[in-house]
C-alpha cells in the first residue's frame, strides 16, 4: 500500500491528508493448473510437502470438472482435465462435488481422503484471498472418521524418532516405561512411588483381573526415574502439571506436591498430538491439525512384538504370530 507524502500549499494552508493508493488486485490465472502452481509457490512448503499438495490438488481437478478422480495404478499416467479456475464458482458444483467426494471416500482410506480435503480447502482459501474465486465448493463435505490402527507395532526407526522429540521429563519417562515394560498404559499410570523397586528395575501393579503383578523395565527407564521422582517418597508416580481439583480422591493426589495423578485420557491425548508429524512424515507443520498421531497401545506393542520376532528368528519358529501373542500375554510381566 503506497502513501503519498504530506505537502503544504503555497498559501500556508494546513497539510493535506495523505491519499491512500490501493494496490491493484492480482491478475487471476486463467487455468486451474496455473492457480495450483501459484499457490504452491507462495505457500512456502518444503519440497516433499509441495509434492504431496500437487498430487492432491491434481486429483481435485477431476472432481472440480465434474468427473470421478482415477484411483490405483491408473492415477499415475492419467492426465487431468483442462479446467478454468473460474469453474470453481459454478453454482451447481457443490452438489456434484459432494457426490464425487463421497464415492471416492468409499474407495480410499479415510486418512488419504481427509488429507486431500484439507489441502483443497487451504488452496481454495488462498485463492479466495487473492480474489480469484468467490466460493468454496467443498464447504458441505465432511471429514471421514479415521479410526486409529491399533494393531501395528512401531518400528525401531520410529521409536528412535520418538525419543528425539522435545517433550517433558514426565512424557519421556512414561513412554519409555510403557515401551520397555509392555504393560498397559492405565496400569503404568496407576503406579505410586512406593510401588517402585528401582534397584531391581521393577514395580508392583494391580492388573486388569485384580491380580498383583510385577512389571519390569530396562536401563532407559532406570535412568529417567530418579529425575522424575525428585526425592518424593509416596504418591502417584506420574502427575499433572496443576494442583488437583478439590474433589479428587486422596489416592490420586500427591501428598507432597498437591498435584493429581495423570489420567489415561490426558496421557493418550498428549501422545497422539506429539506424534502426528512422526506418523505422517509427508505432512508439513501446517497440517498438524488435520492428521492423526500414534496410540499408546501401539507403543506398548512395539517391545514384546519385536522381542518375539527376534526369538523366532533364533529358534526357527514356524508361526511367529502365535509366538508374539504368547509373549505379549504371558512373558511381558511375571506374577508375584
Amino acid at each position: 500500500m503506497a502513501v503519498e507524502p504530506v505537502t503544504e500549499s503555497e498559501r500556508g494552508c494546513e497539510p493535506r491528508r495523505p491519499r491512500v493508493q490501493e494496490p491493484p488486485p492480482s491478475a487471476s490465472p486463467v487455468s486451474y493448473a496455473a492457480a495450483v502452481e501459484q499457490y504452491l509457490t507462495c505457500a512456502g512448503l518444503a519440497q516433499s510437502s509441495a509434492r504431496v499438495y500437487r498430487i492432491s490438488l491434481t486429483t481435485w481437478a477431476w472432481m472440480l470438472a465434474g468427473e470421478p478422480a482415477p484411483t490405483g495404478p491408473a492415477r499415475r499416467s492419467a492426465k487431468p482435465p483442462a479446467l478454468p479456475v473460474a469453474a470453481i464458482d459454478a453454482p451447481t458444483l457443490p452438489d456434484v462435488l459432494a457426490e464425487l467426494a463421497a464415492a471416492r471416500a468409499d474407495e480410499m482410506d479415510a486418512h488419504t481422503v481427509n488429507r486431500e480435503l484439507s489441502i483443497a480447502r487451504k488452496a481454495i482459501g488462498w485463492w479466495r484471498q487473492q480474489g480469484w474465486v468467490e466460493r468454496d465448493p467443498t464447504i458441505g463435505i465432511e471429514r471421514r472418521p479415521a479410526p486409529p490402527d491399533r494393531t501395528k507395532a512401531l518400528a525401531e526407526s520410529q521409536l528412535a524418532a520418538l525419543r528425539q522429540l522435545n517433550v517433558s521429563l514426565r512424557e519421556k519417562t512414561f513412554w519409555r516405561m510403557l515401551h520397555e515394560s509392555a504393560a498397559r498404559a492405565d496400569e503404568v499410570l496407576c503406579l505410586n512411588v512406593e510401588d517402585l523397586h528401582p534397584a531391581d528395575r521393577r514395580g508392583r501393579i494391580t492388573a486388569k483381573d485384580g491380580a498383583t503383578e510385577w512389571i519390569h523395565w530396562q536401563s532407559g527407564t532406570a535412568q529417567l526415574l530418579p529425575r522424575l521422582i525428585a526425592g518424593r517418597g509416596r504418591g502417584p508416580l506420574f502427575l499433572t502439571d496443576r494442583k488437583a481439583p478439590a474433589r479428587t480422591p486422596s489416592a490420586d493426589v500427591c501428598p507432597e506436591t498437591g498435584r493429581a495423578r495423570l489420567s489415561y485420557r490426558r496421557a493418550e491425548e498428549i501422545f497422539e498430538r506429539a506424534t502426528r508429524l512422526l506418523a505422517n512424515p509427508l505432512a508439513s507443520p501446517e497440517d498438524v491439525e488435520d492428521v492423526d498421531g500414534w496410540t499408546l497401545h501401539r507403543l506398548r506393542r512395539s517391545a514384546p512384538t519385536r522381542d518375539a520376532e527376534e526369538r523366532d528368528v533364533r529358534s526357527g519358529a514356524a508361526d511367529p504370530v502365535a509366538r508374539q501373542v504368547a509373549d505379549r500375554d504371558s512373558g511381558a510381566r511375571r506374577r508375584s
